[in-house]
């Protein structure tokens, strides 16, 4: 008999945005007249880099000649791709990371999703609250935690509480974690995490033996130059952390795949014997075997964007998501209401007007303006009352959302 996983069993019914898609395809079908504007999802909307598509074609064309044509490629990545992530977005900083403690993927949600697995099925797990749902869900799979209770948390986390009291900053719990999700800029609330909790998080880590997984999936967003790009800019984080990224929002990536994840060669877990093993050796053992590698044609078209004429195109792209944010930000902040996020990040947090439950302000919204966001207690129960928009729409569909807030019922 072939029985089922049941940890699955213990995830809700619907994936979070597989349920916002469900709801609008429903009153799509219900107001097929009317013009909705999705600012839920953290999907973009402007087209590739130019070098990008120039790399991209150019690469096409080698798959098309005996004497450049390649099949499997390095589990790991290209090191043409490899060493100019180590150059500009660690040396660069005064950052030491070397080519070969980078594993390029198909993307930081494969990688976050996939990590746990180098990890004992016992491990403690912390995650913040709200949090991007990858991170909770994937250790759930895994049978890392108990059932759902009746206030939307699972048993055996330990959740990171994340509101404004905090300033959206986790603070380290009292007992003691063996994992920890972080993400900075952080997905949803649009908030940072500053060097000093960053260093409190690694004066925990160290005391407990613990492992930081950070997702800095975002981190090209920050303007802010008080504000780490890396959790690696802080002392001894190597020794405790592995860090996400992500050319989907960087460089316009999510419909092409390509992300890597950063694990320093002396960052180490143990047996339960107590024996030392590093996890680099661990991710690569799983990679060489689950996984055959990002595209030749895609890792050429990530490695454009570390040109000079890459990177001016780069930021160009984040300064027009960014004045995006910057639009809803302040459009929702002259209507009286409170937001958070938006400056160092493509998310704005919301609070609902008259704290109205999350679900329901989704529903008044899309009923009333037509306008798709996020709600926060899919994040986790501290999201409850919040809202997330996006600002991955276009310039026009930004603009005329802010107009439709205008006229929303109080």
């Amino acid at each position: 008999m072939a029985y089922v996983n049941e940890n699955y069993l213990k995830l809700p019914g619907n994936y979070l945005f597989s349920e916002i898609a469900r709801r609008v395809a429903k009153f799509q079908s219900e107001n097929p007249d009317a013009k909705i504007i999705r600012l839920g999802i953290g999907d973009v909307t402007r087209p590739l880099p130019k070098v990008c598509i120039d790399a991209m074609t150019g690469a096409v064309a080698e798959m098309g000649k005996v004497e450049t044509f390649r099949g499997y490629g390095p589990e790991q990545g290209y090191d043409f791709l490899r060493e100019k992530i180590a150059e500009y977005n660690y040396k660069k900083r005064g950052i030491e990371i070397d080519a070969d403690e980078i594993f390029v993927s198909d993307g930081s949600k494969c990688d976050c999703g996939n990590i746990q697995e180098i990890f004992s099925a016992d491990a403690k797990v912390a995650v913040a609250d709200p949090v991007y749902p990858v991170y909770l869900d994937t250790n759930v799979m895994a049978g890392r935690t108990g059932d759902l209770n009746s206030d939307g948390r699972f048993s055996g986390v330990t959740y990171l509480p994340c509101n404004a009291e905090n300033d959206f900053m986790p603070l380290p719990p009292e007992n003691k974690i063996d994992l920890i999700y972080l993400c900075s800029p952080n997905n949803p609330t649009g908030t940072t995490l500053t060097k000093d909790a960053l260093k409190n998080w690694i004066d925990y880590a160290r005391k407990n033996d613990s492992i930081i997984l950070y997702d800095a999936a975002y981190a090209a967003y920050i303007s802010d130059e008080n504000i780490p790009r890396s959790i690696f800019e802080i002392d001894g984080a190597k020794d405790f952390a592995i860090e996400f990224r992500s050319f989907s929002k960087t460089a316009g990536f999510t419909g092409t795949r390509c992300g890597y994840v950063v694990i320093p060669k002396n960052l180490t877990g143990f047996t339960k014997s107590g024996e030392k093993v590093p996890l680099k050796n661990l991710w690569l053992r799983r990679q060489t075997t689950k996984f055959n590698g990002t595209a030749y044609i895609i890792q050429r078209g990530a490695a454009a964007i570390y040109s000079e004429e890459g990177q001016a195109q780069v930021k160009e792209l984040i300064d027009y998501y960014m004045t995006n944010a910057k639009i809803i930000r302040e459009g929702l902040s002259a209507l009286g209401l409170k937001v958070y996020g938006g400056e160092n990040a493509p998310y704005i947090w919301l609070e609902t007007p008259g704290k109205m439950k999350s679900w329901d302000f989704f529903d008044k919204l899309l009923r009333e303006s037509n306008v798709v966001g996020t709600p926060g207690a899919g994040f986790g129960p501290c999201g409850e009352n919040y809202f997330r928009l996006t600002a991955f729409g276009s310039r026009e569909n930004t603009i005329a959302a802010m107009e439709k807030f205008k006229n929303l019922k109080r």
